[in-house]
């Protein structure tokens, strides 16, 4: 087949949305470090609707921190790629809608060219710099926030300024270069699952501009913006299936569609330091103060989907659908919103919380989007400070019971075996893989015991002050030598039944 490109969008099939305004007058506003597929099925169907209503100043151009691969498949593709939102009919079959996104302007390989990626950040029609890169790509300490000046990357962007390799190091030499040139500050905005994101965000960039030049650390403290958003789609990793699926709809070739299911939520702190998108277009809303967004997010969605994605793994559900399927797993996810997330949340004025949770358990059971678990079970050490501890430190300080949040990281311990129940090897994917798999295999896996999880949470960088909490620990005790000697579905029975309470 063809390829997608410029010239042969027009061909696709009536029922495909594309671009109708002229990519050619576009201007280049946004920079994006991380051009994954989250932030190409949300932030950029934002942008592109904000594009179609008429705004030409808010092009992309994407940039790849480590690898080529987007570059390579989009590349030839003028930067045009396909949306594929999926869901199920009333009768339970998959469907799907598709748009061509054309607001992906151009595309950058920070390795192979890293002055390119100083010189986007510096241009004049530069107005935002936005980021996902992952928990990890902050270069900081999950449990305190604090960047890490002895983080390898950290170390080396510190010593050779004009080819750094972190996020962080990226934008404090663009802006430095920036500034001088003489032109005017910027928003950066981080769009990652992290607490006060653009707060973390903001204290990593000044921390590092203060071990170059203490003046650049002035200017970017008095002149640039970092709001904090909370952004919520689930995106599934894209398959060859997924692309033979969509070719076939369009009748060319999309060497890198991305998915997303119909539900698009995005809340941005209205703060910005040159002017924005308008990407209400798209479906966000700009407010006063994100934190009670990202809260429930955090907790409600991500703190749920881990616990979900270890127990499922482990259990050998291998998708998100079919975990939530089960109908011990269902039980538990239910009354872990309802009994130990939700009393810890902030006020939401406007939100039915038990209709948010009822809505949040459909988008785990759509069956079109075969969300992997081992997938949402990356980086757990970078990730459960924020989706599980914050919440466990609120029912902790409060003496309440916390037996369904302390499963979920009992699962996560679990999971560092490496082995699930049907024999199944996998690969412990995280930063702090190494260290992680040695401290399991000395000391829950020889027998859990109070000593052996009193080790486990003594992993500072995951756990901070939790080291040796004695309620912590009785929580986990029983559960996770119910996970060891009996499995997880018997353990989720026993949990529903109130049996393995501490």
């Amino acid at each position: 087949m063809t390829r997608l490109n410029d010239t042969t969008v027009a061909a696709l099939p009536a029922a495909v949305a594309r671009p109708a305004y002229d990519r050619k007058a576009l201007k280049t506003g946004i920079v994006h470090l991380g051009i994954g597929a989250f932030m190409r099925a949300h932030m950029a169907a934002a942008t592109e609707a904000a594009i179609a209503a008429g705004d030409l100043r808010w092009g992309i151009t994407g940039v790849s921190l480590r690898q080529p691969d987007t570059r390579d498949a989009l590349g030839p593709q003028d930067g045009l790629y396909t949306l594929a939102i999926r869901d199920a009919d009333a009768s339970g079959q998959p469907r799907q809608r598709l748009q061509v996104i054309g607001a992906v302007q151009a595309l950058l390989v920070a390795p192979e060219n890293p002055q390119a990626v100083l010189d986007a950040i510096a241009a004049p029609d530069t107005r935002i710099v936005s980021l996902t890169v992952t928990e990890k790509g902050y270069c900081h300490d999950p449990a305190t926030g604090a960047l890490r000046l002895d983080h390898s990357d950290i170390v080396h962007d510190l010593a050779n300024p004009l080819v750094p390799r972190s996020a962080i190091g990226m934008l404090v030499y663009g802006l430095q270069l920036r500034q001088a040139r003489g032109l005017g500050p910027i928003t950066l905005m981080s769009l990652d699952n992290l607490p006060a994101n653009g707060r973390v965000l903001r204290a990593a960039v000044l921390r590092f501009a203060e071990e170059i030049d203490s003046s650049l650390r002035t200017w970017i403290e008095g002149q640039c913006c970092f709001p904090c958003s909370m952004v919520d789609r689930i995106v599934p990793k894209t398959t060859d299936a997924d692309r033979e699926t969509v070719g076939a709809a369009l009748g060319c070739t999309d060497t890198w569609p991305v998915l997303g299911e119909p539900f698009f939520d995005w809340a941005i702190e209205d703060e910005f330091a040159a002017d924005r998108p308008d990407w209400r277009q798209g479906g966000a809303r700009f407010v006063p103060d994100a934190e009670p967004f990202e809260k429930l997010k955090l907790r409600m969605v991500n703190g749920t989907h881990s616990s979900l994605a270890y127990l499922g793994a482990m259990a050998g559900w291998q998708t998100v659908d079919k975990a939530i399927g089960q109908p011990a797993l269902r039980t538990h996810i239910e009354a872990l919103m309802r009994d130990e997330i939700e009393p810890t949340l902030p006020a939401l004025p406007g939100l039915d919380v038990a209709a948010y949770r009822h809505n949040l358990l459909a988008r785990y059971a759509n069956p079109a989007l075969a969300h992997r678990t081992h997938q949402i079970a990356m980086d757990g050490s970078q990730k459960l400070p924020q989706r599980l501890l914050g919440t466990l430190r609120d029912r902790l300080t409060r003496g309440l019971p916390i037996t369904r949040m302390a499963l979920g990281l009992a699962a996560w311990m679990h999971y560092l075996r490496g082995e699930d129940e049907l024999g199944q090897r996998y690969r412990i994917d995280d930063p702090h893989a190494d260290a992680l798999t040695a401290l399991y295999q000395t000391s829950i896996d020889q027998g859990v015991s109070t000593a052996s999880v009193h080790a486990m949470l003594a992993y500072a960088p995951v756990f901070g002050d939790l080291a040796g909490n004695a309620a912590l620990t009785a929580a986990l005790l029983p559960l996770l030598q119910s996970l060891q000697s009996h499995g997880v579905a018997a353990t989720l029975s026993a949990v529903n039944r109130g049996e393995l309470a501490a």
